[in-house]
C-alpha cells in the first residue's frame, strides 16, 4: 500500500468540469412607427418630419408621405419599443408645437 491511506468514513470529493452556459438571448420585438394621414398638415411639414425625426432622405421622406396622403397610412420606420416610442413623441410633440394635428402610431411588427 501506498504511504497514504484513505479513511472509509469520509467521503472524496466529487471531481467535475465546469461548464459556462451562455444564457440565450432573444431578440427584442420590433415596432412599426406610423403616420396618419389629415386634411390639414402640410406635405411639406410632413417631409420634414420624416427627415428629422426617421432620418429620411428627402426622396424617401417625400415616398412615404405621398404614399400616407394616398393611402391614410405609413410606415416611417420599424425600431425597438424604446426608440419608436421616443419617435412617436417627438413627432407628436413638433406638430403640436407647430399647431398641425398629425397623428403617429405604432404598432408590434
Amino acid at each position: 500500500m501506498s504511504g497514504q491511506q484513505k479513511n472509509p468514513g469520509m467521503n472524496e470529493p466529487d471531481i467535475g468540469l465546469i461548464t459556462k452556459t451562455k444564457p440565450k438571448v432573444k431578440k427584442p420585438s420590433m415596432y412599426k412607427v406610423m403616420l396618419l394621414n389629415d386634411d390639414y398638415t402640410p406635405m411639406e411639414f410632413v417631409v420634414h418630419i420624416l427627415e428629422r425625426f426617421f432620418g429620411k432622405s428627402g426622396e424617401d421622406a417625400t415616398r412615404i408621405m405621398l404614399h400616407v396622403h394616398q393611402k391614410g397610412v405609413g410606415v416611417c420606420g420599424v425600431y425597438t419599443y424604446e426608440v419608436a416610442e421616443t419617435k412617436l413623441t417627438q413627432t407628436i410633440d413638433f406638430a403640436k408645437k407647430n399647431q398641425h394635428p398629425l397623428q403617429c402610431i405604432m404598432e408590434k411588427d
